[in-house]
C-alpha cells in the first residue's frame, strides 16, 4: 500500500508542478535507484545460507517454476490481448515503430539499462556470496524498501507528466483485467506441468506458481504446510520470475505487444519492474501494470490458500 500512495504523490507532482525540462534527470535518477534496487536482489539471493546447496539441489526445480509460467503466461496474455485490444495495441505499434525511428536513441536506453541490470544483479550476487560485511552496502540490502518507495515517486513523476493518460485509459474499462487474468491462468498452467514433469503433488506446483513474483510472502506460506523445500522453491522461482521480467520486458516490448510487457512481471508489475516497464514501454502501460500488480498482489495469498485446501 505504501508503494502505492508514494507513486500517487509523484504521479500529483508530475502533474502539477514538475518542469519539463527535467524530465531526463526524473528518468535518469530512476535508473540509478533501479540499479540499486538489483543489487539489493542480487545481495539477497547469494546472501541465503545454503544459497549454493540450494542451485545444486532445488535449482533445477526452481528454474522450472519461474520459466513455464513465465512462457504460458506470455503466450496466454498475447493472445488475449492481441483479440480483445487490438485497437490499443496497434496503438501501441505505431509508437514502438516510431520510438525505434528515432535515431536508435530508445534501443541504447534499453541496452544500457539491460547492462546495469546484469551487471548490478552479479556485483549483488558476488557480494552476497563473500558475506564480507561491508556496513554501507549491508546497508542498502537491508534498507531496499527505501530505494524502492524513491524509485516509485520518480517514475510517479514521469506517469504523472504524461498529458492525455486518464483520457486513453477511458478505452480499457473491463479490458483491464484481461491482463490479470492472463498472467493467473498461464500460471498455474505452467505451475501445473512443472509438477507433472517433477513427480511433485499437483496442489503443491500450483501453489508454487501462485507466488506470481512475489517471493517475499510465497516462500513463508508454502513452508508453512508443504515443507522447507517447497517453500524454498517458491522463494527462488518467484525471485528468479522477477529477476528475468527485467531483461524479457524489452524484448517482449520490441516483438510482441506493450500489455504483454506486463505477463512475466506478474505481481511486481506494481514496484520492482515498473521502471523497466515505464522505459521500454508508455506510460499507458505503465497505469496498466500498477493495476496487473495491484490485483496479482492481492491474489496470491488467496490462491495460495485455495491450494493448500486441496492437499
Amino acid at each position: 500500500m505504501e508503494v502505492l500512495i508514494i507513486m500517487c504523490v509523484g504521479v500529483a507532482v508530475g502533474a502539477t508542478v514538475f518542469p519539463d525540462r527535467w524530465r531526463k534527470a526524473n528518468e535518469n535518477i530512476a535508473l540509478g535507484c533501479t540499479t540499486l534496487l538489483i543489487f539489493s536482489m542480487g545481495s539477497l539471493l547469494g546472501g541465503r545460507d545454503a544459497f549454493l546447496d540450494e542451485l545444486a539441489t532445488i535449482g533445477i526445480a526452481s528454474l522450472a517454476f519461474c520459466l513455464i509460467p513465465v512462457i504460458f503466461s506470455t503466450v496466454i496474455v498475447y493472445f488475449l490481448t492481441s483479440h480483445f485490444m487490438a485497437d490499443i495495441t496497434k496503438r501501441h505499434a505505431e509508437d514502438a515503430h516510431r520510438r525505434a525511428s528515432e535515431k536508435g536513441e530508445k534501443n541504447n536506453a534499453e541496452a544500457i539499462m539491460i547492462i546495469l541490470a546484469v551487471c548490478a544483479l552479479a556485483a549483488g550476487t558476488l557480494y552476497g556470496l563473500s558475506h564480507a560485511g561491508i556496513a554501507p552496502l549491508d546497508a542498502l540490502s537491508e534498507h531496499s524498501d527505501f530505494i524502492l518507495y524513491a524509485l516509485m515517486f520518480f517514475v510517479g513523476i514521469s506517469v504523472g507528466s504524461s498529458r492525455g493518460l486518464l483520457t486513453k485509459l477511458r478505452e480499457y474499462h473491463v479490458r483491464a483485467l484481461i491482463v490479470p487474468f492472463g498472467i493467473v491462468v498461464g500460471s498455474l498452467l505452467g505451475g501445473l506441468v512443472c509438477a507433472l514433469l517433477l513427480g511433485m503433488p499437483l496442489a503443491v506446483g500450483g501453489a508454487i506458481a501462485s507466488g506470481l513474483g512475489w517471493y517475499s510472502l510465497c516462500g513463508v506460506m508454502i513452508s508453512g504446510f508443504a515443507g522447507a523445500s517447497a517453500g524454498s522453491i517458491a522463494f527462488l522461482s518467484s525471485l528468479l520470475r522477477e529477476i528475468v521480467s527485467l531483461f524479457t520486458i524489452p524484448w517482449i516490448a520490441r516483438h510482441l505487444n506493450y500489455p504483454t510487457c506486463i505477463a512475466p512481471a506478474a505481481a511486481t508489475s506494481e514496484d520492482t519492474t515498473l521502471p523497466m516497464l515505464s522505459r521500454s514501454t508508455n506510460s499507458e502501460t505503465v497505469v496498466l501494470a500498477v493495476a496487473n500488480g495491484v490485483i496479482c498482489s492481492a491474489l496470491v495469498p488467496v490462491l495460495i490458500e485455495a491450494f493448500h485446501a486441496m492437499m
